[in-house]
C-alpha cells in the first residue's frame, strides 16, 4: 500500500555561502514572502504565497552541496517508512518527532513528516502568480537520474506515492506522475546522459509565456543555459539549474 500523502513540500537547501543569494532569488521569482527564520540555528524558513498553503521552504545546510529535497506529509511516518523501505528506500535518520530522512533507490534525499493537520485543506494549492500579461508557478520536482536507473526510480515513486504514471510517447526520457487534484507539486523522473550518483533534483515552473518569463528571471539574476522546443534551462545566481516550461500553470499539462 502506498503512503497516504496529504501534501508535498520542496526544500531548497543552500550552503552558507549561497543561502542568502538563493533565498532572495527564489522569493523574487515566486513572489512569495520569506518567513522569519526558525530551527535550532535559524536554518529554516518558508516562502509564503499570497494565497493557498505554503509548499516551498528553504534550509541553510551545515555541510554538503546545494540541492533540492522533497518532504512528503503523511499521517503515519513510521508506516510510510516501512512501506518505502520495502520498495527500495534507505533510512538515513529518524527523529523522535516522527520526521524520517530517507534516500530513494537512486540516492535522492526525501523525508516523511507528520501531517500537522489542515495543510492543503484551508488555502490549498496556490494559484499561479500574475506578472503583467502572463502567469507562472513552481509546480514540479524533477528527479534527474542516469538512464539505466530511470525505470526503477520512476517505479519507486509510483509505488511510494500511489500516483500513476502519466503516459506519454513524445519524450521517453521524461516519466511524470499524475499529480492528484489539489497537490501543489508534480513529480517527474528524467533520464539524463551522465552517471550522476546520487540522483539530483531540480524545480520546474509552468508558465503561459516562456519568453516573457525567461526575461523576468534573467532580470532577477538567472542565466540561460539551454533552450529547447518546450522548456528553457536556466541557472539561478547560485549556479543551480532549473527549468521554465510551456506547461499550463493551472493544470500542469502541456497543450497538444
Amino acid at each position: 500500500m502506498p503512503a497516504d500523502i496529504v501534501w508535498t513540500t520542496a526544500f531548497l537547501d543552500f550552503t552558507p555561502s549561497s543561502h542568502e543569494t538563493g533565498v532572495a532569488f527564489w522569493s523574487a521569482v515566486t513572489g512569495y514572502t520569506r518567513s522569519p527564520s526558525r530551527g535550532h540555528h535559524d536554518e529554516f524558513a518558508t516562502l509564503v504565497p499570497d494565497g493557498g498553503d505554503a509548499f516551498l521552504r528553504v534550509q541553510r545546510l551545515a555541510e554538503g552541496a546545494d540541492r533540492i529535497h522533497l518532504d512528503l506529509h503523511v499521517a503515519d511516518p513510521a508506516s510510510a517508512t516501512r512501506q518505502a523501505a520495502g520498495c527500495g528506500a534507505a533510512v538515513v535518520t529518524a527523529s523522535s518527532d516522527g520526521h524520517v530522512v530517507l534516500t530513494s533507490p537512486a540516492g535522492l534525499v526525501f523525508c516523511f513528516v507528520p501531517d500537522p493537520g489542515g495543510v492543503g485543506i484551508g488555502g490549498g494549492r496556490p494559484p499561479p502568480a500574475r506578472w503583467g500579461a502572463h502567469t507562472s508557478l513552481v509546480d514540479q520536482v524533477c528527479i534527474d537520474v542516469p538512464r539505466a536507473a530511470a525505470e526503477q526510480e520512476a517505479r519507486f515513486w509510483t509505488e511510494v506515492t500511489g500516483w500513476p504514471p502519466h503516459r506519454t510517447s513524445s519524450a521517453p526520457e521524461f516519466r511524470p506522475l499524475v499529480r492528484p487534484s489539489g497537490m501543489p507539486l508534480r513529480l517527474m523522473v528524467q533520464a539524463v546522459g551522465d552517471e550522476r550518483q546520487p540522483a539530483t533534483a531540480h524545480l520546474d515552473l509552468a508558465c503561459d509565456d516562456r519568453a516573457a518569463e525567461t526575461r523576468r528571471h534573467v532580470d532577477l539574476g538567472a542565466r540561460v543555459r539551454d533552450v529547447t522546443g518546450r522548456f528553457t534551462v536556466l541557472l539561478d545566481p547560485t549556479g543551480s539549474a532549473y527549468c521554465i516550461t510551456d506547461r499550463d500553470p493551472a493544470t500542469g499539462l502541456t497543450a497538444g
